[in-house]
């Protein structure tokens, strides 16, 4: 990671540092000594910054062995070691360029979840990605639903320039990704992301609807979609791990993005998400430029948490 990049990671991340790992360092210092006292604090202090009571305590346990295994007790050891177990708690990460090469064209990606999560502008960031990348990108709006999603995908295709696929509101969204594959394929698109609703205005079931998206692309594209992206808020907190088990059993999502950093002292979620589900987080969300949206790497986040 660049180092402009890292400097604004670590900017999106201030709330989350000040609330969370200035407290932690605090601690530490003041009660040097690795005992059931300062293992007690640290918990308290990972479990309100919504790391999650299951993830805290293998957290803790891991550390406790750790320092015990190497004998380590003071200040910057413990402090090391803590940063060396909340990196490999993290799945793998979406930080390798190979998450841009394409093994089929196009290459499709379903972008899932709840409204107000950030879907639509998370779109738009994905395809300047791409784009950015040297592929050909065309989004398809396949939120029908929501008022006002044609005009604020349309924006978004616009400054990503990208070309975009729609149709009138309440179009049958598995017929808008049909007519989308088939466009993609006669002209030569190679990469295809498709907005998704978040909520149903009908009595159809929100995952029957995105299942049958599913299927309509697997008549044309066997593979497809090749990923399925679940979008997440931040700033949600634990509401964000529920969300990312309902979609994660109906639809098998194979990554996450993590939106909204910059808006949370919560950063720690991402923690309890990841170490729950064991899912990629592909990409997170720093701030709202078309350029904020950064392939996720574990390192550099623990590190940027971590920084004075």
């Amino acid at each position: 990671m660049g180092l402009l990049k890292f400097e604004r990671l670590k900017q999106s991340l201030k709330r989350t540092r000040g609330d969370l790992f200035a407290r932690l360092e605090r601690i530490i210092s003041l009660k040097p000594v690795l005992n059931g006292e300062l293992l007690a604090e640290l918990e308290e202090i990972l479990v309100s910054s919504d790391v999650g009571i299951a993830t805290t305590e293998m957290l803790i346990e891991n550390l406790r062995r750790r320092a015990r295994e190497q004998r380590y007790d003071r200040p910057e050891e413990i402090m090391r070691i803590l940063k060396v177990e909340m990196e490999e708690l993290l799945a793998m990460d979406g930080s390798s360029d190979a998450s841009l090469r394409l093994d089929e064209k196009p290459h499709v990606v379903l972008i899932v979840g709840v409204n107000g999560v950030g879907k639509t502008t998370t779109i738009g960031k994905l395809a300047s990605i791409y784009r950015n990348a040297g592929h050909r990108v065309l989004i398809a709006a396949g939120d029908t639903f929501r008022a006002a999603s044609n005009e604020q995908i349309e924006v978004w295709a616009q400054r990503a320039g990208v070309r975009l696929i729609q149709q009138a509101r309440g179009a049958d969204p598995a017929a808008v990704a049909f007519d989308a594959v088939k466009s993609a394929l006669s002209q030569g698109e190679e990469v295809l992301l498709i907005d998704t609703a978040g909520r149903l205005h009908t009595n159809t079931n929100l995952m029957e609807e995105l299942r049958k998206i599913k299927r309509v692309l697997q008549k044309q594209l066997p593979r497809a979609p090749h990923e399925v992206l679940l979008v997440l808020d931040a700033t949600t907190g634990q509401n964000a791990i529920e969300q990312a088990q309902e979609f994660t059993e109906h639809l098998g999502v194979t990554g996450l993005i993590l939106t909204k950093l910059d808006g949370t002292a919560k950063g720690g979620i991402l923690f309890s998400i990841s170490h729950k589900l064991n899912l990629p987080v592909r990409y997170i969300g720093v701030g709202e430029e078309i350029g904020d949206l950064q392939p996720f790497n574990k390192k550099a986040f623990v590190e940027a948490l971590f920084a004075n």
